[in-house]
């Protein structure tokens, strides 16, 4: 995988600099208010390739990158512009007794479901009841899953084959809006940091509800360490608070009629030579 093309300043000027040898930052970058950081490309895709330099790493990106302490400080301040749109946009919901946690989950997740499905399963619902468009919605909803799953692309490499899509490591990256990047990147910020070990709990077992040894990892940690049982509770009210976001992105283009996808050419395809699924805005 290369660099994708830049979204706005910020990706701009640090595609830029990680094109050549390693070298010293520009000063802080200016990010975008809470409000909007979430839903921010720019912001983003900027995030989404400093994580990507602790995986795969670019094939036009210095190695040696990943570790300079400029690019570094640089992934700090875009954290920074990332938790506080979190703090903004999700409520905390108050700590319970570590006994408690599972019960407390449920709720949260109860509370995210209409007539019994998340949001993302409405999605999928949505993409497959009798539209004409309804093949190109479901391979739209491939390629965002595709990107929340790209560290483990063995696990998506059928689902992508399967209706006809490329599989090739990040090749839908540049397709995809900054709500998309910001599920991968909040998956990507809990985990590397230790600090947020309970947030990651709460997290992976909100969005996999139905998988027991997630909700057993998260009630052995609140059980050995009862002050995280509050960073649990967030971390899960974040990952349903995004799935719901990027959602409501994609319900809200597909009622338009348009695709839910960035506009680039070529887009997914339906198998014809030259012409793509997913319409353009």
């Amino acid at each position: 995988m290369r660099l994708p093309a830049a979204r706005g300043p910020i990706t701009a000027g640090l595609f830029a600099r990680l094109a050549g040898p390693p070298c010293e930052l520009d000063p802080p970058l200016v990010t975008p208010p809470p409000e909007t950081a979430l839903d921010d490309g720019d912001l983003q895709l900027a995030l989404f390739a400093c994580y990507e330099l602790h995986s795969r790493g670019f094939d036009d990106v210095n190695d040696l990158w990943e570790w300079q302490p400029s690019l570094l400080a640089t992934r700090r301040d875009l954290e920074r512009c990332l938790e506080a749109a979190l703090a903004h946009d999700v409520p905390r919901p108050p700590a319970v007794p570590p006994q408690h946690v599972r019960h407390a989950l449920a709720e949260l997740v109860a509370k995210e479901e209409a007539g019994g499905l998340s949001p993302a399963a409405l999605l999928w619902r949505e993409a497959g009841l009798g539209h004409e468009a309804g093949l190109g919605r479901h391979r739209e909803l491939v390629v965002h899953r595709a990107i929340h799953h790209l560290k483990v692309p063995a696990v998506f490499g059928a689902a992508m084959t399967g209706p006809g899509l490329d599989d090739s490591y990040g090749v839908y990256l540049p397709d995809v809006p900054g709500i998309t990047l910001a599920v991968a990147n909040v998956r990507s910020l809990f985990g590397l940091h230790r600090r947020l070990r309970g947030a990651l709990a709460g997290h992976l077992a909100a969005l996999e509800p139905a998988a027991p040894s997630y909700l057993r990892n998260t009630s052995d940690l609140a059980a050995q360490e009862p002050s995280l049982t509050g960073d649990i509770l967030y971390g899960a009210a974040c990952a349903l608070t995004l799935e719901r976001r990027w959602a409501e992105h994609v319900l809200s283009r597909w009622r338009r009629g348009l695709s839910s996808l960035e506009e680039r050419e070529p887009a997914v395809r339906d198998g014809q030579e030259g012409e793509a699924v997913a319409a353009t805005s």
